[in-house]
């Protein structure tokens, strides 16, 4: 399967490398775009929860690295909540 890696900046300025087992980001994201923290979230759910589908329906087993990568997703943004204005910019897609 092809995977990527997509770069993204949270709203306190760092930045993070993060990891997808499917070309199914490039459905949910697009470089130089910037979400609203909720959407940001939800959007990275739906695309990692595809992309490891993807790989138990090829391989039987669903994608710990993609499950781990929206776990990290969503611990990070969790710091970023109250801030009603938190937008997260999608950086880049490296394939």
């Amino acid at each position: 399967m092809p995977e990527m890696r997509f770069h993204i900046r949270w709203p306190d300025g760092s930045l993070e490398r993060c990891y997808s087992p499917s070309l199914v980001i490039k459905d949910y994201f697009a470089p130089g775009e910037s979400y609203q923290l909720a959407d940001f979230l939800e959007r990275s759910r739906s695309a990692l929860t595809i992309a490891s589908a993807r790989v138990a329906a090829r391989y039987g087993h669903p994608c710990s690295l993609a499950l781990g990568q929206l776990a990290r997703i969503e611990a990070a943004g969790g710091r970023f909540l109250e801030n009603p204005d938190a937008r997260v910019a999608v950086e880049a897609f490296d394939e």
